[in-house]
């Protein structure tokens, strides 16, 4: 294998983070094209895709930012000094706090890759090698990838035991991870730790699987509006039924700790169908009759022939010990009984002992264990009880804390030796029945897999009935029109004290690019957000903040919003902004969302004018949705020569005080037909009252100046070119 690096904070990172991708690129015409796998190293589940990417590639971006990755591993070939491929300079710049492995070009072999997907895919999910059998740059790193981990874990897959699915980029929204940031999706932007997002708002899920699922959807939500209508009908039932509801999330409650594998067959639970049972939509339906699945009594029987009843996950190494001791029913081996009774034997007689040399010294003596020591003896007592104030001189390895004393001695030492000894023989005959009995499994495990998904789905479905108990959501409609009915901000109504105040939106073919405006603090940047956030929400079949909301389905959602420099990569304002229009215009088609916060905010005026006539322009000729908010109030004249622009702004009310001599501006957060009537071009009511009236005269003088140059024919002509 080749090199490793890996940040000083990339620690921290691995306590949750468990999935491995490789990634590659094609090279020479076929460069672009890139293939990528991931296996996550807590589920056996491998996820292929191959896509065709452009020179950003923003979906490789966006994929590994889905799968926050422990490890990202790449040929070698990638990274050779003073040839150091795009690819591999983007992936290290986005991704500073994971692991980053080169191994050798030739593991990444297409061959290999389709030997080991017939040798280690479960039978039922044997349609997969029809998909990949050509893309071979996914088969590529599928090989690559599983000799890494192979080689990591020292172990390797059974035959016939992995889930291997190909997911291509086409069945769901692209939202690029500059955009996903922006509207706070899954990470808030002031504390990665608090709840504010959106994920954050929907998140009320049972178990680690649905919160996975709910993430990666409000990542890359659908396309498909039968497969999203189809959700929604099942959020309507658990809605309308609270028995279904209730039961469900009962039932799901259950698989907590289903991440403990022995745990989880024992407590597979045959009678829990029945909450699926009077279901009315298709797809509940479906899931009940999956559940029905003879596999899983036969599956169950063979554990319960096998593994005791009350064996569980528990706390404390002791009675783990005791849970790995017991686990296996007695009489399924002869000498595994022998080896038990050995180890019972040895504990007793060390309990004994221990109170037997309690009983000699009349001190306060009682056993106890560590998994670093084994047995050893603790005592509670002051040093003044103590003869000569120390413990007699037959026990060593003495450690104390306040008043509590422990030690061992001699025969305590060998009689934790003999009862490891017992332990090992015990392990080692337990781990082959357990490995006989998966073995037995196998061959029905597809159920299981089954099962796991099943299990995720409804619990991010009861996730979405849950959210919408709480706040007065509508299901959403599939049309050719965005129109949303008193909207307000998901996230804001979680945070806030009173209910945000709620706005329209309406967007078609024929009206397709709205400019809003007004003075800083009025809402611009909220409802831009807002808007969004509904349409997501919407992809991922959940219910809107709304009292009534209709769609079209975005394939694409873009947002440049904000006015930081980035000290990082080195880029100021306006170079950020270039950066992030220049993206939108090279990837937006008429099927996209484009949301814009402010764009030429970092040059002066003049320039910035131009810039956004020139985006706004190349924008108007597709049929995509934009929203472009400005304070650049000669944009708003944009619709006399376009008529699918549309002018709205938000209101502001002038409130003089008591004794009439100062005015402060009051925020209805309202949003209205036609562009702002407000000269203070972006500045808030408490600048503009601190500055005295002669400068704020001279920057309303300037920028009219400068409007009267941009609006002429001649001079606009000359800046677009």
């Amino acid at each position: 294998m080749g090199y490793s690096v890996t940040s000083s904070s990339a620690v921290s990172a691995h306590t949750v983070a468990s999935v491995i991708v490789a990634v590659v690129e094609g090279r020479g015409l076929a460069r672009g094209e890139v293939g990528m796998a991931s296996i996550d190293l807590k589920n056996p589940e491998m996820v292929l895709s191959q896509f065709a990417d452009n020179t950003t590639y923003a979906k490789v971006i966006t994929k590994l930012k889905i799968l926050t990755p422990l490890e990202i591993i790449m040929s070698n070939t990638a990274c050779d000094a003073g040839n150091t491929t795009k690819l591999f300079s983007l992936i290290t710049e986005h991704f500073k706090n994971v692991t980053f492995t080169t191994v050798q070009r030739k593991y990444f072999n297409e061959t290999k890759g389709l030997e080991y997907i017939e040798q280690l895919c479960a039978s039922e999910f044997s349609t997969i090698f029809m998909e990949v059998q050509s893309k071979y740059y996914c088969l590529a790193a599928a090989a690559a990838l599983l000799k890494y981990v192979e080689f990591i874990q020292n172990a390797v897959y059974a035959p016939k035991s992995l889930k291997v699915r190909f997911q291509g980029s086409e069945k769901t929204a692209m939202i690029d991870s500059s955009s996903a940031q922006n509207l706070e999706l899954v990470i808030n932007n002031r504390d990665s730790r608090n709840g504010h997002t959106l994920l954050g708002v929907l998140n009320y899920t049972k178990t680690p699987g649905g919160s996975r699922r709910l993430r990666s959807n409000i990542l890359e939500p659908l396309v498909d509006a039968e497969t999203i209508n189809t959700r929604l009908d099942c959020v309507q039932e658990l809605l309308q039924d609270e028995e279904l509801f209730f039961g469900l999330q009962a039932v799901i409650s259950k698989f907590l700790d289903t991440e403990q594998l022995l745990s989880v067959l024992v407590q597979i639970p045959k009678k829990d169908t029945a909450a699926l049972r009077s279901c009315n939509t298709q797809l509940l339906k479906a899931y009940y009759n999956s559940l029905e699945d003879t596999r899983f009594g036969i599956i169950l029987e063979k554990i319960t022939s096998v593994i005791n009843d009350d064996t569980r996950y528990t706390k404390g190494c002791l009675s783990m010990r005791t849970q790995k001791c017991y686990a296996i029913k007695p009489s399924i081996n002869e000498f595994l009984d022998v080896a038990r009774r050995t180890y019972t034997e040895i504990v007793d007689d060390i309990a004994g002992m221990i109170t037997q040399l309690a009983e000699k010294y009349s001190l306060p003596m009682k056993t106890g264990f560590s998994s670093a020591r084994g047995f050893f003896i603790q005592m509670n007592a002051d040093c003044s009880t103590l003869p000569n104030g120390q413990l007699p001189s037959e026990f060593t390895k003495i450690t104390k804390m306040k008043n509590t004393y422990s030690f061992t001695s001699a025969d305590l030492i060998k009689m934790n030796e003999r009862c490891r000894e017992s332990l090992r023989e015990i392990y080692h005959m337990t781990y082959l029945i357990v490995c006989k009995l998966l073995k037995e499994i196998y061959e029905h495990i597809h159920c299981l897999y089954k099962l796991s998904d099943i299990v995720s789905m409804l619990d991010m479905l009861l996730s979405f009935a849950h959210a919408c108990t709480l706040s007065d959501y509508v299901r959403p409609e599939f049309t050719d029109t965005l129109a949303i009915k008193q909207g307000w901000h998901p996230i804001l109504e979680k945070i806030a004290v009173e209910k945000p105040v709620s706005n329209n939106t309406y967007l078609t073919e024929g009206n397709n690019f709205v400019i809003i405006t007004g003075p800083n603090m009025s809402g611009k940047s909220t409802y831009l957000k807002q808007i969004a956030l509904c349409q997501i929400m919407a992809q991922i079949g959940s219910y809107v903040p709304a009292e009534y909301c209709s769609f079209r389905i975005a394939e694409q959602i873009f947002t440049r919003i904000g006015m930081d420099d980035d000290i990082e990569t080195n880029a100021s304002t306006f170079m950020k902004e270039m950066k992030e229009i220049t993206y939108i215009i090279q990837n937006a088609n008429d099927k996209s969302l484009i949301i814009i916060d402010e764009l030429g905010r970092g040059t002066s005026a003049e320039e910035g004018i131009g810039i956004c006539y020139a985006a706004c322009e190349y924008l108007l000729n597709l049929k995509a949705f934009t929203l472009f908010a400005t304070h650049f109030l000669e944009l708003c004249h944009i619709d006399a020569l376009y008529p699918n622009v549309e002018n709205y702004h938000f209101q502001v009310q002038h409130v003089r005080s008591s004794a009439g001599n100062k005015e402060k501006i009051a925020y209805t957060y309202t949003l209205s037909k036609g562009y702002t009537e407000e000269k203070n071009y972006g500045l808030k009511a408490a600048e503009v009252s601190s500055l005295p009236s002669s400068i704020i005269l001279d920057a309303k003088e300037i920028t009219s100046h400068i409007a009267k140059q941009i609006l002429n024919s001649t001079g606009r002509r000359a800046l677009l070119r």
